[in-house]
């Protein structure tokens, strides 16, 4: 028997989305959401096999996988700011949240200093939620053409958190679209309540935490 039957439960759904959808179940990572999350919750996920994470904060991360890193993939899926740059370029293999010039070129510099460069996603902001972060979608091409002609920084694909009051899956075709037009295959998009359906329109990763982990408990007061 597995260590966790939710991740088993999680696999067999995004299996099934992709099997629906004529897609290669392969083709698509689960990134375990274990923002906020005690480790006892983690640990039955990580033994059961699970080797991709998502963090939001450079710190929290820090304190939960130094020491724990070999073998895993870490994904910076929150806010950057500037400042934690070279923290992030250490720690992270993938960050999701490029989404402004100041920010590319801090990851630039952090990255020369440093002789590695995490994979990169730009975040879009599909709603154009003026409290999200992302780059609008009318302005995601120029953003592209700026960051891997004038700065040289390889992308890899796109994010996005679709507004929580509308129907994801324009959102989430909107945003295989600008993916398209820029030759970019990877897509960051669904999360515990929408997976499946951004798997319908070509996710190549799923961000899942509360499905996974459980809710996750509140702040103490």
């Amino acid at each position: 028997m597995s260590a966790s039957p939710a991740l088993d439960a999680i696999l067999a759904r995004i299996a099934a989305a992709a099997q629906a959808a004529g897609r290669d179940p392969s083709g698509i990572r689960l990134t375990a959401v274990s923002k906020q999350q005690p480790w006892e919750a983690i640990e039955p996920v990580l033994a059961a096999g699970q080797k991709v994470f998502g963090e939001n904060r450079v710190q929290e991360a820090a304190s939960r996988w130094t020491g724990r890193r070999q073998g895993l993939e870490l994904r910076l899926i929150g806010p950057l700011q500037t400042n934690k740059a070279r923290e992030a370029v250490a720690l992270f293999d993938v960050v999701e949240t490029l989404d402004r010039e100041k920010l590319a070129q801090a990851l630039r510099a952090a990255a020369d200093l440093a002789g590695r460069l995490p994979r990169l996603y730009v975040q879009v902001n599909t709603g154009e939620e003026p409290q999200k972060a992302g780059v609008a979608p009318l302005e995601a091409d120029a953003f592209l053409d700026r960051v891997r002609g004038g700065l040289g920084l390889p992308v890899e694909g796109l994010m996005c958190i679709p507004p929580a009051d509308e129907p994801p899956g324009p959102h989430f075709a909107l945003l295989a679209k600008i993916a398209a037009r820029n030759g970019l295959d990877r897509l960051s998009m669904g999360m515990s309540g929408d997976f499946e359906t951004a798997i319908a329109f070509g996710a190549t990763s799923v961000r899942v935490g509360s499905a996974l982990f459980g809710d996750r408990a509140a702040p103490a007061v």
